[in-house]
């Protein structure tokens, strides 16, 4: 669903339509949500002084903590008559965010997805293997709606249950696939445990989210799946995914975010202050057409740039490869680490297969990161020469020494389906 009037829109017209759906939406929260009320009143701004896009830094930004102190339908916009879907997160970390979607609502989730599945290569007709889990995650059904708008048929296989997504690839024969990258990288491993040549599938794309990933684990993925494979993000705050999606003709240069329904900022993480283009800091959110669950400046902690690229097929903007979240940066020894570092130069030697994780403990006063990452088939894990190798291509390229222990493969646990931690952090424990 290729929309070619709205996605090569002049920078200028894309502008005069944020700035008339920004101007609108504003007037219509602090009427409708108390708790932009209460922000708008306490900075001493009336809705009137948001005239356009530029004036969204006059506003402070909307975080989680305010959605889980609104629990559960507190930032609803719309009465509950108009609620059509309600989501909410898996509520690890305290009370779950919870969204909720009209039926306006609902149609540009489908629109965003569909136009997200045809930017990744998807075309009507063809099957999509959605193994994305369904129920409040938005995923699932996030995939399913889009899909289902742009004329495929979808098979709503959800997450896990490894052996049947197996079966139904090979007897189905979807042409594309969405699901964490974590969990192809564990289907493409399964492929080839069982001596299963993923030639004989049908598999033509792989869409790719929920989870930082890196080019390395896109090498493997297409290598192993026989696939070209693209990132599709989003966030349930913001509406789910389809709030950007690679190009599987452009990869590597970036992931389009739908302007027209969702502006973007990237702030800088300690002060909040707007940063140029391609500087990198977090990503913030305004969403524009939203009824049910609208957001200003939600702050998503993700870290990424923007920028605009000339050399692309379409004129909106383009986030760059998630590098984690401003949360899980590690802070070692006055070093900044995000896993992905580590990852991308794990990458560089041929003896390492991209499944791997860190382990942090505190040790006395000092903190350690100990890397384990596995070796691929035929290679001896107790090689010390490879182990030296990595320890000092580490040390050279972020500045840090880091243990490193390499094991055999299959012994890091894989996805499952869902989310996987690269991360294990055993200083909370020690605490």
């Amino acid at each position: 669903m290729y929309q070619h009037e709205i996605e090569t829109l002049a920078i200028e017209q894309l502008r005069k339509i944020q700035n008339e759906r920004l101007s609108a939406l504003v007037y219509r929260l602090y009427q409708d949500v108390p708790f932009y009320q209460q922000l708008f009143d306490k900075q001493g701004i009336q809705p009137g002084d948001i005239k356009s896009v530029e004036d969204l830094h006059l506003l402070p930004f909307t975080k989680k903590e305010d959605l889980r102190l609104n629990y559960p339908f507190g930032m609803f916009a719309k009465p509950m008559q108009d609620i059509r879907r309600i989501h909410a997160s898996s509520g690890t970390t305290g009370k779950p965010t919870v969204v909720a979607y009209t039926q306006h609502d609902l149609d540009i989730f489908d629109e965003v997805v569909a136009r997200s599945l045809a930017c990744a290569g998807a075309q009507p007709g063809m099957k999509l293997h959605n193994a994305y889990g369904y129920g409040l995650f938005t995923g699932g059904l996030g995939m399913h709606g889009g899909a289902t708008k742009m004329g495929m048929a979808v098979i709503p296989v959800s997450g896990g249950m490894t052996d049947r997504q197996l079966m139904i690839l090979q007897d189905f024969k979807p042409e594309v696939i969405c699901c964490t990258p974590s969990y192809a990288q564990t289907l493409s491993e399964e492929f080839a445990k069982r001596g299963i040549d993923s030639r004989d599938l049908a598999l033509k794309y792989a869409i790719l989210g929920a989870e930082p990933w890196t080019e390395a684990i896109r090498s493997q993925i297409e290598s192993g799946l026989k696939v070209i494979a693209t990132n599709i993000y989003g966030l349930s705050e913001i509406i789910g995914p389809g709030v950007s999606q690679e190009d599987f003709e452009e990869k590597g240069s970036g992931s389009y975010i739908w302007e027209d329904h969702f502006y973007p900022e990237v702030v800088d993480k300690k002060t909040g202050e707007p940063l140029p283009y391609g500087e990198e800091g977090v990503l913030v959110f305004t969403t524009l057409t939203k009824e049910a669950f609208p957001l200003l400046r939600y702050w998503t902690n993700d870290i990424c740039s923007i920028y605009y690229d000339e050399n692309a097929k379409r004129s909106h903007i383009k986030m760059s490869a998630i590098k984690g979240r401003a949360d899980d940066m590690l802070i070692i020894r006055g070093v900044n680490l995000f896993h992905t570092q580590v990852e991308e130069i794990i990458h560089e030697f041929d003896y390492l297969s991209p499944n791997y994780c860190l382990i942090v403990e505190r040790r006395g006063t000092m903190d350690t990161v100990q890397v384990e990452v596995e070796v691929v088939k035929g290679v001896d894990s107790n090689n010390a020469v490879f182990k030296s190798n990595l320890i000092q291509k580490i040390k050279n390229t972020i500045g840090l020494t880091m243990e490193v222990s390499l094991k055999n493969p299959g012994s890091i646990p894989r996805s499952q389906g869902g989310k996987l931690s690269r991360i294990v952090d055993k200083r909370a424990i020690e605490y």
